[in-house]
């Protein structure tokens, strides 16, 4: 039976989230985002591991500063969405949406998840339960719309919903507690969120990080993939609204919270 691969959830910059991903029957490593090369580098020594490839969700200076002292370092190949190469650091391997590719050997899938920018994706891996979501999809949260519309981002979103509900969801940022602040006055009426707040508050008073979190507990309590919930349309007086105008008044509220 193959090894499970490790997955660390990784500190950089103030608020950001890396990942490195290990496997440990071949000893490749490979890094989702790159905020900061310093931070990496001491985690992949404490280890003893090398770095074999990069992967970019979106072009952003605080996913992707680090790339090029990584790179001379460990000498890693770099894989982003052509759609955003013109943005990006050098790509070793350029990927599209309904695109995969085979990563320390397992399958991983492209999604399209355009809303915070156009042409940011996220990268699933099926047989690691796990997604890897940046910007897009966040813990209690999504990513601010500086480029895509609501209906962009609710489509991601939906696309994201849709993966089996045991994924964990590997973010960005560590945003959490602000999100939840927020979630409350939307949703104030479900239990699971309210006890999500509570654990948020507790992980936060340790210096636990709160990323990743799973599906299951995002479609719960996540107030961006909870725009057909009766309750949550009832108390943002929208009951007969599409979901995607539901979700671009929770989104306005946010950017105004």
């Amino acid at each position: 039976m193959a090894m499970p691969l490790e997955i660390i959830t990784l500190p950089c910059l103030s608020d950001n989230y890396a990942f490195l991903i290990h496997n440990p029957a071949s000893g490749e490593t490979a890094l989702v985002d790159a905020p900061e090369a310093g931070a990496i580098k001491s985690a992949l020594a404490e280890r003893g591991w090398g770095l074999d490839w990069i992967l970019l969700t979106h072009h952003h200076w605080d996913h992707v500063d680090g790339v090029a002292e990584l790179r001379d370092a460990y000498g890693a190949k770099v894989i982003g969405a052509a759609a955003d190469a013109h943005r990006l650091p050098d790509l070793d391997m350029a990927v599209e949406d309904g695109g995969s590719f085979t990563l320390l050997g397992e399958e991983v899938h492209v999604t399209d998840v355009s809303g915070h920018t156009v042409g940011h994706i996220a990268f699933h891996m099926p047989a690691a339960d796990a997604v890897f979501t940046a910007d897009s999809l966040m813990a209690l949260g999504c990513g601010r719309l500086f480029e895509g519309t609501p209906a962009q981002m609710w489509a991601s979103l939906s696309r994201l919903a849709a993966l089996p509900p045991q994924t964990m969801v590997y973010s960005g940022h560590e945003y959490t507690q602000s999100n939840a602040a927020f979630a409350v006055t939307v949703d104030p009426g479900n239990p699971a969120l309210q006890a999500r707040v509570r654990d948020i508050a507790k992980a936060r008073e340790n210096g636990v990080p709160t990323v990743p979190s799973s599906l299951q507990l995002e479609l719960d309590t996540n107030p961006f993939l909870r725009a057909g919930d009766t309750a949550v349309r009832a108390h943002l007086g929208l009951e007969d609204a599409e979901d995607a105008e539901v979700f671009a008044e929770i989104r306005k509220r946010k950017d105004n919270f």
